[in-house]
């Protein structure tokens, strides 16, 4: 039976914490994110020279993972340029071959979140340019994939181009992952726990992270106990031979 207890922790889970991440960081990415837009609907509008086509709303969203969390796999260049140019052509394809928008809308939605997991370019805001897609087909009569080209792809393109630029030059890694042949962190060897106070003063040292402390603290906990079992098993097996060995 649930209780009142219950009822009240569930309902206090709406009511999110603190984000935890230093000021500079955020009055970096606020900057970041006021750069990428500027540039790229400024270079859009001298391109294109039409006011109703030269900028979509979704980018905004682009924007705040690009600059605000770019070391997310979601804010990588391929999956920005590749995820919302995935979702447009998406979009028009769905467009063309139903009638009905709402229906469309969310059969195009669904379908660009399964592209882009196969093409390893998951971006949330390509789901909104699926839905823009379908929705600006049927309302201004478009025809044909123009719209994936300009403004989708040449502002996606534009966006990761100053994302790049200016992750860079205040000092994070952007794109974030290392490559093949670039030298992974050697793990560390420790034997003192890490509280959340440590995981907090940790975080607030550095950029911002999109994982919440005690999530983190209980990955590291499974890290942890993985590792000591890797160790005793090795342990076993050690144990094992010098007693053949004998």
């Amino acid at each position: 039976m649930i209780t009142i207890s219950q009822i009240k922790h569930f309902i206090k889970r709406f009511w999110p914490r603190p984000v935890v991440v230093a000021p500079r960081q955020i009055i970096l990415s606020s900057l970041g994110a006021f750069t990428g837009l500027l540039f790229a609907s400024l270079f859009s509008h001298w391109t294109l020279g039409e006011v109703n086509v030269w900028f979509i709303a979704p980018m905004g969203a682009s924007a705040v993972l690009l600059f605000a969390a770019s070391n997310s796999p979601l804010a990588l260049p391929w999956s920005v340029i590749g995820g919302n140019f995935v979702s447009a052509l998406t979009g028009l394809t769905v467009a063309h071959y139903i009638e009905q928008p709402v229906i469309g809308a969310a059969l195009a939605a669904g379908l660009s979140v399964v592209l882009m997991f196969k093409l390893r370019c998951l971006h949330p805001p390509g789901g909104a340019i699926a839905l823009t897609a379908v929705m600006g087909s049927h309302a201004a009569g478009m025809s044909g994939y123009h719209f994936a080209f300009v403004p989708v792809l040449l502002n996606s393109v534009s966006l990761t181009f100053v994302a790049i630029l200016f992750n860079n030059l205040i000092g994070r890694r952007y794109p974030h992952t290392l490559s093949a042949a670039e030298t992974l962190p050697k793990p560390v060897q420790m034997d003192v726990a890490i509280s959340r106070q440590d995981l907090h003063e940790a975080l607030m040292k550095g950029e911002f992270l999109d994982i919440d402390e005690e999530d983190l603290q209980q990955v590291l906990q499974q890290a942890e106990n993985i590792a000591l079992a890797r160790q005793a098993g090795k342990m076993v097996i050690h144990q094992a031979a010098s007693e053949r060995k004998s």
